[in-house]
């Protein structure tokens, strides 16, 4: 979370430059902050350790360290504002409909690569 009046290196979902919370997390926050942080910290560990014993892993083949890394994971959920999810919702669909021209495309026509924007595949 930002320090008041400090400027965050990166986006804060949960709180405002001014340290307090965004709309969407209001209620969260009041929750959130009543909270044991010992507590909190324990049960993010026990969660780790149980996506360890299940599996929910991943290792990055070809780089260096190609151990199995813990798929990303944290308590704080992330609160979506009607508005902010219509935004994203219209981005996704853009996403979908020029990714299945996409595939279209390539097992049909293959203008995209005829145009040399796509190389061919031998």
């Amino acid at each position: 979370m930002a320090k008041k009046g400090i400027t965050p290196l990166a986006f804060d979902e949960m709180m405002n430059a001014d340290n307090s919370p965004r709309q969407p997390y209001s209620t969260y926050n009041d929750w959130y902050s009543a909270q044991d942080k010992a507590r909190l910290i324990a049960k993010s560990r026990e969660a780790e350790n149980i996506f360890r014993k299940t599996g929910i892993t991943f290792a990055v083949y070809g780089h260096a360290d190609s151990s199995e890394k813990l798929i990303p994971f944290d308590l704080i959920p992330r609160i979506i504002s009607g508005r902010e999810w219509r935004k994203l919702a219209q981005g996704i669909e853009q996403r979908v409909i020029a990714l299945n021209a996409f595939l279209d495309d390539i097992y049909h026509k293959q203008e995209i690569i005829k145009a040399g924007r796509v190389p061919r595949m031998n």
